[in-house]
């Protein structure tokens, strides 16, 4: 079953600026949480369709996992778009919208995924994946404010 996870917050920049960041050459890094234990193996260049990111990482901390991510869609301002090709989930689709505030820009990132081990995922999915989905993207989105508002 395909369940979905949304973030928003409201960045005081302009959209080209939200986007701009994750155009950055190191923006992946940068998004990564420092208590995620990820590595970078191959980059992916957001302006290109099919470019694919491989990154290591260990699932639960503890059982080493390669995900691979391909760019699908690249809209400029507004959005981009990764798919998993392979990875720990079922499936997963990430768009990441940038669309205009009053305040500036709001971000929003948009997950649509099937946890593994199917119905046994599903049930674990409100324990073990929302809350890391949470704190996830709630570093990611605090980075991009920062880097937007404050120039770091």
């Amino acid at each position: 079953m395909k369940m979905q996870f949304v973030k928003e917050t409201i960045i005081k920049a302009p959209p080209e600026k939200v986007f701009a960041f994750h155009e950055l050459p190191d923006a992946f890094e940068r998004l990564v949480p420092p208590w995620e234990n990820a590595k970078v193996i191959q980059k992916a260049d957001i302006s290109k369709i099919g470019s694919q990111a491989i990154i290591e990482m260990k699932v639960l901390g503890l059982f080493p996992a390669r995900w691979v991510a391909e760019h699908t869609k690249y809209e400029p301002p507004r959005m981009f778009e990764d798919v998993q090709i392979s990875g720990p989930f079922a499936s997963w689709r990430h768009q990441h919208i940038i669309l205009p505030h009053t305040d500036g820009a709001i971000l929003r990132d948009e997950i649509e995924y099937e946890p593994p081990l199917s119905f046994l995922g599903e049930l674990a999915a409100p324990f073990a994946v929302v809350p890391k989905l949470e704190k996830m993207f709630a570093y990611r989105h605090e980075v991009t404010r920062k880097w937007c508002e404050e120039g770091e």
